[in-house]
């Protein structure tokens, strides 16, 4: 059971659904998470299954969980394939459901965040890779199956994939959840993980953890005045894991929390147990 109303809304069952073959007693695959555009996708069936997304083959933890995402702009349907122990074969589109993004002006960045001078470029491009490296981690576990905790308490400011315009100009969508909050405020581990990157300051993210909660699935926290966990370190849910802070590239001390799957960006809000985290006190 996962444990919230969003995925208990959206929960589908494709017992019903056209199966090429599959005896009855083995049509037990259920999907949750919205199936949006930039969805976290939670599925769970027989743990001896064979499960593959557009021909990518997923491992399955003891449980029968497995996990994939919807890239935010995904419109064509992804392809999932089920083969049972016994024989049995199950194909199925899943199609994604269109959200309308909207656009964000933010004002008053120094120019240097907005377009870094040359002599960068070969600092942010070396954080870069050490993200995405942290992001190709795979470990066989099902931490993020029973949903996450909001990691602190505060107002979203910032939505997912929103296109930003940076003191006028253009820039990519913004891949996260903003949470304003006070400098300082404890930052809580949303579900049990691992400790993939901890580092004090990048110079677009600051203060930067990547927490593991396994089959690809990775949350971010950005901006931190404070790191209280290093890597390789085991953490579990609600354990402190840092302060909020407005350092890099930030107007004011907030939160920008992220959810991928591997490399795929994914929409915090739609993996939470509560639809929005609690005010701050």
């Amino acid at each position: 059971m996962i444990p919230r109303r969003g995925f208990l809304a959206t929960a589908v069952s494709f017992a019903a659904l056209p199966l090429l073959k599959a005896r009855a007693d083995e049509q037990h695959l259920s999907l949750g998470g919205g199936l949006e555009q930039g969805s976290l996708v939670i599925g769970k069936t027989n743990p001896e299954a064979r499960v593959a997304i557009d021909s990518q083959v997923l491992q399955l933890s003891e449980r029968g969980y497995f996990a994939f995402g919807i890239a935010y702009d995904r419109t064509k349907p992804l392809q999932l394939d089920v083969s049972y122990p016994d024989g049995g074969i199950l194909m199925q589109d899943v199609v994604p459901v269109v959200r309308k993004f909207e656009t964000q002006a933010i004002t008053g960045l120094p120019p240097e965040e907005v377009t870094p001078p040359p002599e960068l470029l070969a600092r942010i491009a070396a954080e870069k890779a050490k993200i995405e490296e942290a992001r190709k981690s795979l470990v066989l576990e099902d931490w993020y199956a029973d949903g996450f905790d909001w990691p602190v308490p505060g107002t979203i400011s910032g939505t997912f994939g929103n296109q930003r315009i940076l003191n006028g100009v253009p820039k990519q969508p913004h891949f996260g959840v903003d949470i304003a909050a006070k400098e300082g405020t404890p930052i809580l581990a949303p579900a049990e993980a691992n400790v993939l990157l901890a580092e004090p300051d990048f110079f677009y993210d600051g203060g930067i953890t990547i927490l593991d909660h396994g089959h690809g699935v990775t949350t971010t926290y950005l901006h931190q005045s404070k790191l209280d966990i290093a890597v390789g370190a085991h953490v579990t849910r609600g354990q402190k894991i840092g302060e909020v802070g407005h350092n890099g590239r930030a107007t004011g001390p907030h939160l920008c929390w992220r959810l991928n799957w591997f490399q795929v960006q994914l929409y915090p809000s739609r993996a939470t147990r509560e639809a929005a985290p609690s005010k701050a006190a």
